[in-house]
């Protein structure tokens, strides 16, 4: 199941939530040319945290989480390759991914129609 929020597509997968940027979202800022998670250290998310900062052809951004939970995996590779944020290709330009997410604030999320992939 997918939702939107902030900008943000979050994809529900078992227990794991992949959060990753919509294609307006791509479309809006231009090509990234750089990526830092804002805290490495921490494995924990709140609504409204900070996931990553970028910089963009045409903009600098930081990426807010729409939701609360614990960090089981960052994608990395966007760090030596930032333009993978900007992939068509789900398995590419994800940002992190999430559990113990608390299932009404995902449900409450704006579903998803219809999305590019």
């Amino acid at each position: 199941m997918k939702k939107r929020g902030e900008y943000l597509f979050i994809e529900k997968n078992g227990d794991d939530f992949t959060i990753s940027m919509t294609p307006e979202l791509q479309d809006d800022i231009g090509t990234v040319g750089f990526v830092e998670y804002a805290d490495a250290d921490t494995d924990t998310l709140e609504v409204g945290d900070t996931i990553l900062n970028l910089e963009a052809s045409k903009t600098v951004l930081e990426l807010a989480s729409p939701l609360a939970g614990k960090v089981v995996e960052r994608n990395e590779a966007l760090i030596s390759e930032p333009t993978l944020l900007n992939s068509a290709k789900p398995e590419e330009n994800w940002v992190i991914k999430l559990t113990d997410v608390d299932e009404d604030a995902f449900n409450k999320l704006e579903g998803v129609t219809r999305y590019i992939s």
